[in-house]
């Protein structure tokens, strides 16, 4: 089905379907931050969104989703190995394979009565679905999947979609590599609320005093920011009792804490638990480091406001090389193990280390990456036929 006449500018019409997964908020997070664009764009979006895994059996269920949650709190190794298998373009590499007709029963109903222009997936398995229901159904539309990791595993690397939106030069040349065709691949960023760009130019030392004085902080004090991802298996406990023991006093915020809200004294770390808030983009301004996991959205975030990142414990595969990124970019610093979160964070605060880091965050951050997804779809929407 061709776009509405006049696609792409203020004013025009698109039928658009989105589809998550839920398998971590970034996802989610990516999604919006897209519809936000095209509504500043003046596009009057008509669109369905969906989460993938409503598609999904139970006994589809129990070896994807499920199973991904239990080596995630359990078994990360057992995940490591799932990453590494999956990433082996070979024939006996079935399980890449069978993604892409998983869940595809209960959703080409849907697919047929909405009769999108385009289908923006935040991740890989709906868009290779998809491509699978074109074949059966005959419909057209704009296949468009945004790459929300640093890095292209085969997963991501569809040569099925129309449009691949990922986060760096770097990930577009792997895409190459992975015999991805040039032309459908754009560097774009990976899509942050607008609200980012909104307190990127903020006095930042007026908002750490505004700040301090809601939360019962200190603007004086270095404040670091806990990255826990938004599945909730990551236990902060161990990183804030190293914070407790860096020998210098040093504010931290938790959000979304398990522990509820409330101020805790951790040695020499002031401990704000926070719960649920919609200003986390003026919490991330105000800090000068983020410290824990290193998710695609949580990169995007922290390197577009210029923050480094303190890495420890990330998701094994896809959140390792997002801090190997990071590290090579000069925009964070990865703590492999416990005992050197230490003596990291002391060197991220560093005045000097610190300014490196944030110039290598800023070098690589992208705030508008959210606008350049919405142009870059409407743009192939108005060159479809």
């Amino acid at each position: 089905m061709a776009a509405a006449p006049g696609v792409g500018g203020p004013g025009c019409t698109v039928r658009a379907l989105f589809m998550s997964v839920s398998l971590g908020a970034g996802h989610d997070q990516a999604q919006r931050a897209v519809k936000e664009a095209f509504a500043r764009r003046g596009v009057n979006l008509l669109a369905e969104e969906h989460d993938s895994v409503e598609y999904l059996s139970a006994f589809e269920r129990s070896f994807t989703v499920d199973l991904y949650e239990f080596e995630l709190k359990y078994a990360p190794w057992l995940y490591r190995g799932f990453y590494w298998f999956t990433d082996q373009d070979r024939p006996w590499n079935f399980i890449s394979r069978m993604f892409t007709w998983l869940g595809m029963g209960a959703f080409e109903d849907d697919l047929r009565t909405q009769a999108p222009e385009v289908v923006v997936n935040t991740y890989w398995a709906p868009a290779a679905v998809c491509d699978t229901l074109r074949g059966r159904t005959g419909q057209h539309f704009l296949n468009a999947l945004i790459v929300t990791d640093y890095r292209a595993h085969l997963h991501w690397a569809r040569r099925d979609t129309d449009l691949l939106m990922v986060a760096s030069e770097e990930t577009r040349a792997q895409m190459l590599e992975r015999g991805v065709p040039a032309d459908r691949v754009e560097v774009t960023g990976i899509p942050i609320s607008p609200a980012f760009r909104e307190v990127l130019n903020l006095d930042r030392e007026a908002l750490r005093r505004e700040l301090a004085a809601e939360l019962g902080l200190r603007p004086d004090l270095p404040l670091l920011l806990i990255s826990g991802g938004g599945r909730g298996h990551y236990q902060p406990g161990e990183v804030l009792r190293e914070l407790g023991n860096l020998g210098r006093a040093v504010q931290v915020l938790v959000p979304a804490s398990r522990e509820g809200e409330g101020l805790e004294q951790m040695g020499g770390a002031t401990v704000r638990h926070l719960g649920f808030r919609r200003d986390f983009p003026r919490l991330l301004a105000a800090s000068d480091l983020v410290v824990g996991k290193a998710g695609g959205l949580t990169v995007a975030e922290a390197t577009a406001l210029g923050v480094p990142l303190v890495v420890y414990r990330p998701i094994p595969g896809q959140e390792e090389y997002n801090a190997d990124f990071l590290e090579r970019h000069g925009a964070g610093l990865w703590a492999r193990k416990r005992h050197d979160i230490r003596p990291l964070v002391l060197r991220a605060l560093d005045p000097g280390e610190h300014a490196r880091l944030s110039a290598g965050a800023r070098a690589v951050g992208l705030p508008d990456a959210a606008d350049r997804v919405a142009g870059a779809i409407l743009e192939r929407l108005e060159g479809q036929p």
